[in-house]
């Protein structure tokens, strides 16, 4: 029992840490070592070994995964494409399901191969607009953009998404496996967040609560002005929407790599953004920016599942293993279990499946279980856990927002694990046990 104690303590350990906002590299460092002294592990063998050896091989495997995304992603805000889209789709409902449409249009945003940290920075000012034009609660506004960035658009078969490019380098398997249990899981999943946040729209709206809200934290003087400027020169949404559909087509039309597939995107929007571009000075300063953002966005991860290297030495992890393995559950069930519980333990999805794969390929591949399936549940299984309230990710999204966990984790909570969790255990499982 102690040993599994000791797991239990790092990760309520990284929860308080990250509440605090302590950054990734002392937070995984912190934990790694206290988890390296209650384990009793070699400290210095451990920290040189399976810590750094799990970190350099996510940076060896993913490093251009997302230094391309995120200069693809800085090209659409730098020329105000993601803008562009986002504003072309409000137009569409008239004001009304703001949070429903604001959920739709970063999904849409992310599954073109956008990254969703840097959509936080896109679609916030939109939200706020959107919001106060219609006099909605800002409660749901974290909740609003984290789940079109997390979801559905990160799970579903033929993303170019980091989770989705985790499974297909690790068992082999091509972007769209298990595509029918996928398209159904991703359907469902997305009419029950659309339902959440109408319920919750119309719940805060009966409780009297709207845009300027004294119960929540102040905005600062300066995100008070949302007026659109109509003289903001802009691609149009059909020109925006172009490289977005090259990334899509080359990567599972074509099969090129992720990489290939974001770079000839990236070509692409450069020629069609020029005009909003002018400068070889603007390319460089985006370039600059997207290797920043990526170099951020991958240590952090990296550093995380470092963290889950040292987790994986103790006889903790092994006794949770074991303990899952002796169940009595179809082989489906365990590996959702397996990459959520992975992805619980460091906060991250990407990082979960790193953790997953790394330790337990060989028990999947062992199972017998149809590979395309394991890519698939453990995708979505994925994106459950790693909700929990030390992800890096709300972190970020209240600090944009200028919310906190007290006032907007709820939606999260439910459109982030609760439902990704009904869904994959009573649609995706079932749906591959059919062998769909």
């Amino acid at each position: 029992m102690y040993d599994i104690l000791v797991l239990i303590i790092a990760l309520v350990l990284f929860t308080v840490l990250a509440f605090l906002r302590v950054g990734a590299m002392p937070l995984a460092a912190t934990v790694a070592l206290i988890t390296c002294i209650l384990a009793r592990l070699p400290i210095l063998e451990t920290i040189l070994g399976p810590f750094m050896a799990s970190a350099a091989n996510y940076v060896q495997n993913y490093c251009f995964v997302f230094f391309l995304g995120a200069v693809f992603s800085a090209l659409y805000e730098r020329s105000k494409g993601a803008k562009s889209i986002a504003l072309f789709l409000s137009k569409v409902t008239h004001g009304k399901h703001v949070a429903a449409l604001i959920f739709t249009v970063t999904a849409i945003l992310t599954y073109g191969g956008i990254s969703g940290f840097v959509i936080y920075f896109v679609m916030y000012p939109i939200c706020l607009q959107m919001f106060q034009k219609n006099n909605l609660s800002r409660i749901l506004i974290p909740g609003a953009i984290t789940a079109g960035c997390w979801t559905v658009s990160m799970v579903a078969p033929g993303s170019p998404s980091v989770q989705n490019v985790v499974a297909m380098n690790n068992l082999g398997t091509p972007s769209t496996a298990a595509l029918v249990p996928g398209v159904i899981t991703i359907v469902v999943e997305y009419i029950l967040i659309v339902a959440w946040f109408e319920y919750r729209t119309k719940k805060l709206q009966k409780m009297g609560k709207g845009f300027d809200d004294p119960t929540l934290p102040p905005l600062p003087e300066s995100e008070k002005d949302f007026s659109e400027d109509p003289d903001e020169v802009r691609p149009s949404a059909i020109i925006s929407f172009i490289p977005i559909a090259v990334i899509l087509i080359l990567f599972n039309g074509f099969h090129l790599k992720v990489e290939a597939a974001v770079f000839f995107g990236i070509l692409t929007a450069c020629v069609l953004f020029k005009p909003f571009l002018p400068t070889y000075r603007d390319y460089i300063d985006l370039f600059n920016q997207g290797g920043t953002n990526a170099i951020n966005a991958l240590l952090n991860t990296a550093i995380v599942v470092g963290f889950g290297g040292v987790a994986q030495q103790t006889i903790g992890f092994q006794k949770i293993v074991d303990g899952v393995l002796q169940m009595n559950i179809s082989p489906l069930v365990f590996v959702a279990i397996a990459v959520a519980v992975c992805a619980g333990m460091c906060g991250s999805a990407s990082g979960g499946m790193g953790i997953a794969f790394n330790a337990l390929k060989d028990t999947f591949v062992a199972l017998g279980v149809n590979l395309e399936y394991v890519h698939r549940i453990s995708a979505i299984a994925a994106g459950t856990l790693d909700t929990l309230p030390h992800q890096g990710g709300q972190i970020t999204i209240f600090a944009i927002t200028h919310m906190n966990h007290k006032t907007a984790y709820w939606d999260i909570c439910v459109t982030q694990l609760i439902i990704p969790l009904i869904t994959v255990f009573a649609v995706t499982i079932p749906l591959c046990s059919l062998g769909l």
